[in-house]
């Protein structure tokens, strides 16, 4: 599960909605017999205020606010925040697919649904009351609250659910994948909606339809103030109606955007919403260089920033606010998502479809130096799927539970127990050492380790098939030269100086590299038409995967224009494993199953690992308050449940 209403991060990398977003496939309708006894079913189950995927809740019905915020926090000041790059489009429908989202839009809508951030995969009502599903979660229904309202003062209705529901599953394929198992959508009483589901057992489909955004249908389907009908298929820089926390106050396209809290907000005094959302004002400030954002933060122009540069955490934050503590630098560590940093080959293209070969170009990537001369040594090397969470190969515990269930479940070492038992079916359809072998990426950072690496890069591509001619990678069978290029958009062109780096490795072997950057909007066209040699991508992984894993390694997602299955992956075994991870029945089953998926991926080498930092990198002016506990899974939970604190901005001075 992907789609939740996260803790609001802004840096122009982390998010996009569309990682958040998944996708995959059509759906294929339920037997009638199943259809028909949906509602009853639904109802017999009894109503609910919260959904798990395993059932584990830790707020009771009624319950007065999450344990991890200031339910007196006052709501007033502003932060100034920034972004990377440019926009041109507040209409989420299409966002990832034509044109580029603004900065946090979703501030402005409600979901059915909210997550817990200090739970693992617990959702509670905002936008709905109450849900239920029948015993086999072959469908779930949500009842509406009777207050919900769009900023316009109508009613939220069954019917922007459902036109919701159905627009972004036409208008965006990482919805219709995503969403691909729901067959029908339907009003059943005046404030209820039931979604009903190709096939029993996913236990995890009532939560991510939970987590759908609901969007005004008389508002999309009305004209705009010129009388021009509106296009909900198309990119838009008219604000649009929302029903959430904020509205859009003022913008200039492309550049800033200012979000103003709704004073009259109907959901102010739920109790998922108390003690959150404290800011009047976000303002969102648009840079194209992140060297002029970063000098807008020392010169007080933007408040709060996150920091993804190592580089720049490392040298650039010697100024006088800094040492005078009226900047304050701060590391929150990263429980709520997993990670798989890499370089991404197109197994679609012959020349990286043999595993030998993929695995070759690991043994010259020398992350150690790489590290050492770009990274001040902050970084380590990811070897999973899901780097960071109990759900690694490896596991990565950080209480004694997790421990116990990694040891239960057998996630050290060679695969053991309930893992060794899911991944038994598979023997001959895997790598060998699945069973046999944990992981290890090859270690570099010395010439002697360069050259042993080498003669192991060099032995794995002649067992591919290729050898070395004047100096000069070849296929045996073919007489080609083995080339390469490295695609990368203008956003990330910091990643230029790591691709040189490797670039001298590659041709040390024999292969010719070339590195090609481009604009924004030709790397998505590229992407989209699977256009490319290797790429450089980041999956995050939740707590709780499901059916995001078809989209980013099913085998039909390989072939589906707007996929993260960027490394063209078709493995029948990923796709049980896949399976197994969706239709788990339990915490300890989904854990194993996970764990088999990630050593088979890793195994694979569709992708040379990259890195990984473990936490959230922050910066920020001394004007904000915050909770004395943080919720475990909110990595900072800023601007979430922070507020601002007129003393501390006082004494910090530049802005009252």
């Amino acid at each position: 599960m992907d789609l939740s209403r996260r803790t609001l991060i802004h840096t122009g990398l982390l998010s996009t909605l569309a990682p958040a977003l998944e996708r995959m496939g059509l759906p294929v309708v339920a037997p009638a017999s199943a259809q028909a006894t949906t509602q009853g079913s639904a109802q017999a189950a009894g109503w609910k205020h919260a959904l798990s995927l395993f059932g584990d809740i830790n707020y009771p019905a009624g319950f007065e606010k999450f344990d991890y915020v200031n339910a007196n926090a006052p709501k007033t000041g502003s932060v100034r925040m920034s972004a990377l790059g440019a926009f041109d489009n507040f209409n989420m429908v299409v966002a990832g697919v034509r044109g580029s989202i603004v900065a946090s839009l979703e501030l402005i809508y409600d979901t059915l649904m909210v997550r817990s951030l200090d739970e693992v995969t617990t959702v509670y009502g905002l936008l709905a009351e109450a849900v239920t599903h029948p015993a086999d979660f072959s469908a779930v229904t949500y009842r509406l609250r009777a207050g919900a309202r769009w900023h316009d003062g109508k009613p939220v209705t069954v019917e922007d659910v459902i036109y919701s529901f159905e627009m972004l599953v036409k208008h965006h394929p990482a919805y219709s994948g995503y969403y691909r198992h729901v067959t029908k959508t339907e009003k059943t009483a005046d404030r209820e909606v039931t979604f009903t589901f190709d096939a029993p057992g996913n236990r995890e489909l009532p939560l991510i339809v939970g987590e759908l955004t609901v969007l005004p249908k008389h508002w999309w389907e009305g004209n705009d103030a010129s009388g021009k009908k509106r296009d909900i298929g198309a990119t838009t820089l008219e604000p649009p109606l929302g029903c959430g926390a904020y509205r859009i106050k003022e913008f200039t396209a492309g550049r800033n955007v200012v979000y103003e809290r709704v004073k009259d907000y109907w959901g102010h005094d739920l109790n998922v919403n108390r003690g959150r959302d404290n800011f009047d004002e976000i303002r969102v400030e648009y840079f194209r260089d992140p060297t002029v954002a970063l000098e807008a933060f020392r010169g007080d122009q933007i408040d709060f920033r996150f920091e993804n540069s190592a580089l720049y955490w490392a040298t650039r934050y010697d100024f006088p606010a800094r040492n005078e503590k009226r900047v304050l630098l701060e590391e929150f560590q990263s429980r709520s998502r997993g990670v798989m940093q890499g370089f991404v080959f197109n197994t679609r293209r012959d020349k990286f479809k043999d595993a030998r070969l993929r695995r070759a170009f690991n043994y010259v990537f020398d992350f150690e130096e790489a590290n050492k001369q770009f990274f001040f040594g902050q970084y380590k090397r990811v070897a999973s799927y899901f780097e960071g969470t109990e759900l690694a190969w490896h596991g990565s515990p950080d209480d004694a539970a997790e421990e116990k269930r990694a040891v239960a479940i057998g996630s050290r070492g060679r695969p053991e127990g309930l893992e060794l038992a899911i991944l038994e079916p598979l023997r001959g359809q895997v790598p060998a050492e699945v069973f046999t072998t944990p992981y290890v990426n090859p270690v570099g950072g010395g010439a002697d380790a360069g050259r042993t690496n080498l003669r192991e890069a060099l032995r794995l591509a002649r067992e591919a098939g290729y050898e070395v001619r004047n100096q000069k990678l070849v296929n045996t069978k073919t007489g080609e030269a083995l080339s390469v290029e490295f695609l990368i958009g203008q956003g990330s062109a910091a990643f230029e100086r790591v691709i040189l780096f490797y670039k001298q490795s590659l041709e040390r072997l024999g292969v010719t590299v070339a590195v090609r950057t481009v604009d924004e909007a030709q790397y998505e066209n590229r992407l989209r038409n699977w256009d490319y040699d290797i790429i450089i991508h980041s999956w995050g992984e939740s707590l709780s995967p499901g059916n995001e894993q078809r989209d980013r390694w099913g085998a039909p997602a390989a072939d589906q224009v707007g996929s993260q299955n960027y490394a063209g992956i078709k493995n029948p075994a990923v796709d049980a494993l896949i399976d197994r991870v969706i239709f788990a029945k339990s915490r300890d089953e989904l854990v194993a199953a996970t764990h088999a998926l990630d050593r088979v991926l890793i195994w694979n080498f569709y992708v040379v690992p990259q890195w990984t930092y473990g936490k959230v990198r922050t910066a920020r002016w001394d004007r904000y308050g915050r909770p004395d506990e943080l919720p475990k899974y909110g990595d900072g939970a800023f601007p979430t449940v922070w507020w601002w604190d007129g003393e501390k901005a006082a004494r910090t001075r530049g802005r009252s």
